[in-house]
């Protein structure tokens, strides 16, 4: 502590306080700036302290001292330094230039005056320099020769008498130590934003935090941050602050805070993104690795931190990203770590399905590292190359790596495994020879190449060293290439060994054989495999029976499907297989009891993959029922799936499937109820059960459905069918189809007539003619339902329809009917004379027109009732000429006449009636249109008013009794 001041230390140590460490050095700089008699005449302008007295024997440019401190001193001693060179020169004053740029970029500094006076004295300093160099120039200008003629006598003279410096080169050496002095300031500031005149409060406030008067710390560092909030020191001070008061989170938040504010430091960043992850935000501290990383790009454990971070988190890209530029960063001493850490890549990569990416981490390593290649290693390139289809690369890197010798046509019957030192050369030479094939064969398909490669391969040697994972990997190669010359041999060496001990061995074989049809190699490894303890698993099963039914083996083939089945339940495609085969067998019920269901409710409600697997199983129950003629189970399988789909459509409709017994058997019905628990969620449960029933198309469905809709009807459980569709109807995915609505909408109104529903078969019909009001078909349909329907709502509909359509003929009509029926008979005269207007030449307006003046005419109280009777007659004289003389139009003028009294006119027309023959019109029984009982009838009433008795007898025995 002898370098400091006497007040400075007391300031440190606490024993005064900064206005008087402040007042006491103001009183020695006083004291001090008084000249002594002996140094009057070496004064100088400059107030720095003079170093002409400290001037070292020899200094070096190793110890810091620049070229131009050297230069002075040695001018005072009397040596010649070889001159800086250009390049150097030129360096420092690029970096000269560099802390220039550097100190002005400070706004702050540029604004407090003690930087102001010092920039000034600064620039008289140099312009003085300057002028001297200048006039010393022009003497050395002058003298340089003499000053060469008297070289050796003044190196003489320096080595008997020391020279003392001149005033001139003190000054000079004195600027340039100035100037050196600063610039190694510069260089140690740490681009502080922070003005100078709150320096002096931010030491105070870590003086004070040192002692520890937190609050009084605290209170500074905060009227520094609103002064001058750009600067990063207050925020440090009120990490450490919080953070020694164990309050981590506001700690946390300041320290991020100052970090951001000075973003180069990269310890602090690491120290943050430990604090983070001691709080469990493994994000924010993968946000501060993040940061020193683009400081310090090269670090690999701040690499290696992050990719374990994003690891933790899931994600997996950014992960295999961060590890991909260690992998970059490692030098080629640290082999053993980049293979390794590439098989952790290529792990990690075949994982989550992304085979590209792990073969070129694995290409990679090979190219790099090839002679640190071990066997786990290549089996896992074997392995990589394999899952993606690349039998010819496997196969390469066996041979290159393990020793595996091709023998060909043309290669001698007695080659051996290469040497160590002949395997370069042998890899070179088969990388040319595959360059130039590849060449040749750029038009080929990879299966003509590959056969054109491996075709010829007679016989293959592998060494004893090599381990039998790595001879699995060549056999399945060699299957998938089409070589099976050299098999024999190996799948004999394989099959010696037992089946408990590479167990999975034989599999990978024996699937490569069914992969390329050859079920009778695979035969035998995979009946080794199913009599083995170790490997008696399901799977090995499944292989063993699809071999069995490849090779026609369907009794045995159906044994090993069982056994798939009873070892895994919800194995979907052994059932399917199984149930094929027992069909096949002759065994429909053996192939029913294949596809019982799977899950449970409660399973099928929760797991979406499962309810997928069930509604597959359904479909081919569904259709094994129907094709042996089982309706009703045929309907329960629907249903079932029907219900899947239309869960939350049923629940808006109120309808709900139960399970009832029918002849001691239990059948699933449709059930109309009136309170259901509400879902909450209606959109969100659609939306699930859509993922759920994904697995066939809107069109597929659609097909079931109305397939379903049918078959209830062929069964006559037309209620059943009317719920289907009135739930098909709330399901979004049919309602928001026009073509499918108007379909459900048929298949809705067929179903409620048929159940004698004409409540609802009235609000179907409804809708229809609310569409399509021109549709003749609809408005017959309509009478039909109003003729059958105990209501007359529909009188109304009609005449608001009316108002909308009026010159709808078929509405006008209607409504004439209606009002007819309903006693307005001016209303109905109305309707049906329009209805004349429109068509004067249909018989059926002039009988309407002429019944409506009949009635009127019958009425009690009416003006002009002869009028009416002679209007009515008119028409009805022509209702008779556009009819013609059938027996409709006699009994229709008989009725009349009967109606207003004339009974011996009405006589002659009913018996002019009966004696006519009835009409036959297509597609409706002849009874329904004879009308003789109705006329025998009405003449019998005629002659029984009148007294014979006998006649009208006659008349109910001749034509009314059956």
């Amino acid at each position: 502590m002898s370098g400091f001041s006497a007040e400075l230390i007391d300031y440190l140590e606490g024993r005064i306080t900064f206005e008087e460490f402040d007042k006491r050095r103001d009183e020695r700089k006083a004291k001090e700036s008084e000249p002594s008699a002996g140094d009057a005449e070496e004064a100088v302008e400059d107030p720095q302290p003079s170093t002409s007295a400290q001037i070292p024997g020899n200094i070096g440019k190793e110890e810091g001292v620049s070229v131009g401190v050297q230069l002075a001193f040695a001018s005072m001693l009397g040596e010649t330094p070889e001159p800086p060179s250009s390049e150097e020169e030129e360096e420092e004053e690029e970096e000269e230039e560099e802390e220039e740029e550097d100190s002005l970029s400070y706004v702050d500094d540029e604004d407090d005056e003690d930087y102001k006076v010092e920039e000034e004295k600064g620039e008289k300093v140099e312009k003085e320099e300057t002028e001297k160099k200048r006039r010393r120039g022009g003497k050395r200008g002058r003298g340089r020769g003499r000053g060469r003629r008297k070289k050796k006598d003044e190196e003489e003279e320096d080595d008997d008498d020391e020279e003392d410096p001149t005033v001139g080169d003190v000054f000079a050496l004195e600027m340039e130590l100035n100037r050196e002095n600063k610039k190694m300031m510069k260089e140690r500031r740490h681009r502080s934003k922070l003005p100078r005149a709150l320096r002096g409060l931010m030491g105070e406030a870590n003086i004070r935090f040192a002692r520890g008067e937190k609050e009084d710390a605290i209170l500074m560092c905060m009227e520094i941050i609103r002064q001058a909030p750009l600067a990063y020191e207050p925020f440090s001070t009120l990490a450490m602050i919080y953070e020694d008061n164990e309050d981590m989170d506001k700690a946390l938040q300041f320290g991020l805070i100052a970090a951001h504010l000075n973003p180069s430091d990269c310890e602090e960043w690491i120290r943050l993104a430990e604090m983070s992850l001691e709080q469990d935000n493994i994000r924010q501290a993968i946000v501060c690795y993040s940061k020193a990383i683009k400081y310090d790009p090269t670090n690999v454990r701040y690499l290696w931190e992050r990719s374990s971070l994003h690891m933790r988190l899931g994600e997996h890209k950014h992960c295999m990203d961060g590890y991909r530029r260690i992998l970059s960063l490692l030098p080629m001493e640290d082999g053993e770590h980049f293979m390794q850490l590439s098989k952790d890549m290529a792990k990690s990569y075949y994982e989550s399905s992304d085979l590209p990416s792990a073969l070129g981490v694995i290409e990679d390593a090979l190219a790099r590292h090839p002679n640190l290649v071990s066997d786990d290693f290549i089996n896992m390139a074997a392995e990589l190359y394999i899952a993606n289809r690349q039998y010819n690369k496997a196969l390469q890197v066996l041979v290159q790596f393990a020793g595996v010798v091709l023998i060909t046509d043309e290669s001698k019957p007695d080659v051996v495994a290469p040497k160590e030192e002949e395997k370069a050369v042998e890899r070179t030479t088969e990388e040319e020879e595959e360059k130039n094939k590849e060449e040749s064969t750029k038009s080929k398909t990879v299966e003509e190449r590959a056969a054109e490669e491996n075709g010829d391969i007679k016989d293959v040697q592998v060494p004893d060293s090599v381990p039998v994972d790595l001879r699995a990997k060549l056999m399945v190669c060699l299957i998938h290439l089409h070589v099976y010359t050299p098999l024999e041999g190996l799948v004999s060496l394989l099959m010696e060994q037992s089946p408990e001990e590479i167990g999975d061995l034989y599999l990978d074989v024996g699937e490569a054989y069914l992969e390329e049809g050859e079920y009778m190699s695979a035969l035998p490894l995979l009946s080794a495999l199913v009599i083995s303890e170790k490997y008696n698993l399901a799977v090995v099963w499944l292989r063993h029976a699809e071999c069995l039914k490849a090779l026609g083996h369907m009794e045995v083939a159906a044994e090993s499907y069982t056994k798939v089945v009873e070892m895994a339940p919800q194995h979907l495609e052994a059932r399917l297989s199984l149930a094929t085969l027992q069909q096949q067998l002759g065994r429909p019920e053996c192939a029913l009891k294949a596809l019982e269901s799977m899950y449970d409710s409660e399973t099928l409600a929760q797991d979406s993959s499962a309810a997928q697997k069930e509604l597959k199983l359904l479909l081919h129950r569904s259709t094994l029922l129907k094709t042996q003629g089982q309706k009703q189970d045929y309907l329960d399988s629907m249903i079932t799936m029907i219900s899947m789909l239309l869960k939350v459509a049923m629940q808006r409709a109120k309808v709900c499937v139960r399970s009832v017994t029918v002849s001691g058997e239990s059948h699933l019905r449709l059930v109309k109820v009136k309170d259901m628990t509400e879902i909450a969620d209606h959109e969100a449960a659609y939306l699930d059960n859509t993922g759920k029933t994904n697995v066939l198309s809107k069109e597929d469905w659609w097909q079931l459905l109305v397939s379903c809709a049918q078959t209830l009807c062929e069964v006559e459980r037309y209620e059943e069918a009317e719920l289907l569709v009135e739930s098909a109807m709330e399901f979004y995915s049919f309602y928001d189809n026009k073509p499918l609505r108007k379909e459900l909408e048929f298949f809705g109104l067929s179903a409620t007539i048929l159940d004698h529903n004409h409540y609802k078969a009235y609000n179907y019909i409804r809708l229809m003619l609310m569409e399509n009001v021109d549709l003749p078909q609809l408005w017959n349909v309509f009478n039909q339902l109003t003729i059958t329907s105990q209501h007359q709502r529909h009188h109304r509909f009609c005449l608001r329809l009316l108002l909308k359509h009026p010159d709808n003929h078929a509405l006008c009509v209607l409504c004439g009917h209606n009002a007819m029926v309903s006693g307005s008979f001016k209303h109905a005269l109305g309707q049906y004379v329009q209805a004349f207007q429109a068509h004067p030449n249909n018989p059926l307006h002039s009988l309407c027109v002429g019944l409506t003046f009949f009635h009127m005419a019958s009425q009690k109280y009416v003006a002009k009732r002869h009028t009416l009777v002679l209007q009515g007659f008119s028409f009805l004289w022509r209702y008779v000429e556009l009819r013609g003389e059938c027996q409709e139009s006699m009994y229709n003028l008989g009725r009349a006449l009967h109606q207003m009294g004339l009974t011996h006119l009405a006589i002659h027309y009913y018996q002019k009636a009966l004696t006519l023959p009835a009409q036959k019109l297509e597609g409706i029984p002849d009874d329904q249109v004879d009308l003789t009982r109705e006329i025998a009838f009405n003449l019998s009433l005629i002659y029984q008013a009148s007294g014979n008795m006998e006649m009208a007898r006659q008349l109910i025995n001749t034509h009314c009794i059956v």
